[in-house]
């Protein structure tokens, strides 16, 4: 049995370990990784992993590892025809000027979120509204299931309202496919600001540059 004098003084030798902050190793293999990185998403347990380059790319391929995680791509696609009309918009029934629908692969469907106090909003969606927008707009059947979404700011919700009054106010809704992580980073911060019913002033600023960075960003 060992001296517990002895385990007490060893204990004292020991050098503490360093604390390991969230997001600065990679959640598969814990090596160090920088504050650009990649994530996976785990499918089973529907949430973002922080991974490392080496991780990373071991499931960029469909299928790797069992299709129990999945790797977030890095495009960014300005859909600049993109058509969405008053209709199709009040069929979504979506309360602010902002939403992002991406496949779920577990439920086998498409589903909606929105922003709000409590983050990330889940909206009942009519399948009928979502295929009828696909028509008009083919290229929305490219997305990745759970890794991509369709991101879509409009001008006005239902009842004609202009949402926000944000600075593209006229300008029509602005639509992108995008990685599902910027989403997330999105609705994150808009949860930190949001005031009232549709978001206040430094919410929409927030989202004005967020807009401004994805147009950079797009192609």
């Amino acid at each position: 049995m060992n001296d517990p004098l002895a385990v007490l003084q060893r204990i004292r030798q020991q050098k503490p370990r360093p604390v390991v902050l969230a997001g600065e190793r990679c959640e598969i293999c814990m090596e160090p990784i920088s504050d650009e990185h990649g994530h996976l998403v785990d499918l089973e347990a529907r949430n973002l992993l922080c991974a490392c380059r080496g991780c990373y790319l071991l499931f960029t391929s469909e299928g790797a590892g069992g299709g129990h995680y999945r790797a977030v791509p890095d495009r960014y696609l300005s859909l600049s025809d993109f058509g969405l009309s008053p209709g199709q918009w009040d069929a979504f029934q979506i309360p602010v000027g902002m939403v992002f629908f991406f496949f779920n692969s577990s439920l086998g469907q498409v589903v909606a979120f929105y922003p709000g106090p409590a983050g990330a909003t889940e909206s009942e969606l009519s399948l009928d509204a979502w295929a009828d927008l696909v028509a008009t707009n083919p290229v929305l059947e490219t997305m990745q299931p759970d890794v991509e979404a369709f991101l879509v700011r409009a001008e006005r919700g239902p009842g004609g309202g202009v949402n926000g009054n944000h600075e593209d106010a006229g300008m029509g809704p602005e639509a992108y496919l995008v990685p599902i992580d910027a989403c997330y980073e999105l609705v994150g911060q808009l949860r930190r600001l949001w005031r009232g019913f549709d978001g206040g002033r430094e919410a929409h600023q927030a989202m004005d540059a967020f807009f401004i960075d994805l147009r950079a960003r797009a192609r």
